[in-house]
């Protein structure tokens, strides 16, 4: 009787533990709503989730396929078009600007959010619908998709900033949110793209892109704002701008900024890539293990899944460690990764007896989750960088050094594989390559120091800064989506 008794507390035990563990993400969205707004985190969902996480992951996978298999270019020269269409992230700084400065009909945010999703939503289906479309034309279309989702993202960005500033305390859950979200979509997305390039082929697949940006001019019709005066904003706009661009600059050349910034921008820049040269090897039926594309689909699915792995344990066990030291053993941890790279090129896994279907599994999984436990802090870094007032453009001008750093990784990923010869059917030297961007990886250490030792709760920025960095003569920026009702607290 005793044992039936203790048997039956264990299950409910269980089932508690259970049911908690299934609560407790709805829980901390309930939480988060009700100390920011509901709005602020379906916002978050539209453009993080479905934006770069489910349109980034297709966007992905679809397009290199397109460039493999439609337009036959080699891989060094696809990994500067990559570089190409990532330049509208490079120009986050202008879109805040526009967005902060020059509103439409007295509107600073719903007009850019439909342009954006127009911008998206033409350039998806004008690849996807035309056929024989030249290497340049569809070049320009992918840049067309991925302004659309640069633009769009500013504006969300300049909310979690604000937010993060604001209430500081939820700065680390805010990122932990993004990640989620975008994670999330990736996972779907990255799951549903080789099958739709099995099925459809890379060109028609290209024409799923255009959902996001559709979803975006929705967005930008039902999202709430104070509409401010034309004539008024006009007057004030060259005022603002030049108020803008002065406090920037005297931000900037502070030590605790400048430092982290560029630490950022180098961790990037270092950081080459060589993914078009291991797609090219992945999918390759005689050199390398011929992965199906639904597999690759798979294998990028597992990297999202790892990559929610990696924003669990940040968010779960690393948010109240100091900004430097969590950086270091990140970025290590992210060095010892990139070795399983170098293994799997040179099959030293079969030597083993690993499958490569299993060994790429154990590389993308490892690579994924320390690569975003390297991120994080960053960004949530990047947030507490931001003076009130300026949150945005000055967050926009934080994510354009990064973009500029991945820029660089990119186009230094695509020179070093076209000087190593590396072609759409020679990976003689893919090994070298892949040893050159570990060995990378690693210098970065000894740059760890521009990292602050605070913690991620601490205030960095003189309290100074933000006290005279107000610059808008308008209303406050409302990121609140119109209820059903028709009425509208602001």
């Amino acid at each position: 009787m005793g044992e039936n008794t203790d048997v039956t507390v264990t299950t409910k035990a269980k089932t508690k533990t259970l049911f908690s563990l299934l609560t407790q993400p709805i829980q901390w969205l309930q939480m988060l709503s009700s100390k920011l707004n509901p709005s602020f985190v379906i916002g978050v969902f539209l453009i993080y989730g479905l934006g770069q996480g489910l349109s980034g992951s297709l966007f992905k996978v679809v397009a290199d396929y397109y460039w493999k298999d439609v337009q036959k270019l080699q891989p060094s020269t696809v990994q500067l078009f990559v570089g190409v269409y990532f330049i509208p992230w490079v120009l986050k700084p202008l879109w805040g600007l526009l967005t902060d400065a020059f509103p439409v009909r007295g509107y600073r945010r719903r007009p850019y959010f439909i342009i954006s999703g127009l911008i998206g939503t033409v350039s998806a289906a004008t690849v996807a619908l035309t056929g024989n479309l030249a290497a340049t034309a569809a070049l320009m279309c992918f840049l067309g998709v991925s302004a659309s989702l640069a633009i769009a993202d500013v504006t969300i960005d300049a909310c979690i900033a604000r937010n993060s500033i604001e209430v500081r305390e939820l700065a680390p859950d805010l990122q932990s949110l993004c990640g989620y979200f975008s994670g999330a979509g990736a996972l779907v997305g990255y799951l549903a793209s080789g099958f739709f390039v099995h099925r459809l082929g890379p060109q028609e697949s290209l024409g799923l892109l255009a959902l996001s940006p559709a979803l975006t001019i929705v967005l930008g019709f039902v999202i709430y704002e104070n509409r401010t005066s034309h004539i008024e904003k006009k007057q004030a706009v060259m005022k603002n701008v030049g108020t803008t661009i002065r406090s920037i600059f005297k931000t900037i050349r502070y030590p605790q900024v400048w430092k982290p910034s560029l630490f950022m921008f180098l961790s990037l820049a270092l950081n080459v890539t060589t993914h078009e040269g291991h797609f090219y090897w992945y999918t390759d039926p005689k050199l390398g293990p011929a992965f199906s594309q639904e597999f690759v689909g798979v294998i990028y699915a597992i990297g999202a899944v790892a990559s929610l792995i990696g924003v669990l344990i940040y968010h779960k066990a690393l948010k109240d460690y100091a900004f430097r030291d969590l950086v270091f053993y990140a970025q290590l941890l992210y060095g010892i990764s990139g070795v399983l790279d170098l293994i799997f090129i040179l099959r030293w896994n079969l030597i083993i007896g690993i499958p490569d279907y299993f060994f790429v599994v154990i590389e993308e999984s490892a690579t994924r989750i320390t690569g975003k436990i390297r991120w994080m802090p960053m960004m949530v870094l990047s947030t507490q960088l931001c003076p009130l007032g300026i949150e945005g453009t000055f967050f926009a001008l934080l994510m354009c050094i990064d973009s500029m750093g991945a820029l660089l990784s990119r186009w230094g990923g695509g020179l070093l594989l076209r000087l190593l010869h590396i072609t759409r059917t020679d990976f003689t030297n893919l090994w070298l390559a892949v040893l050159i961007r570990d060995l990378l990886r690693f210098s970065i250490l000894a740059l760890v120091f521009l990292v602050p030792k605070t913690g991620q709760y601490e205030e960095l920025l003189p309290s100074d800064v933000s006290e005279n960095n107000t610059v808008h003569d308008v209303d406050e920026e409302n990121l609140e989506l119109v209820p059903f009702n028709g009425k509208t607290e602001l």
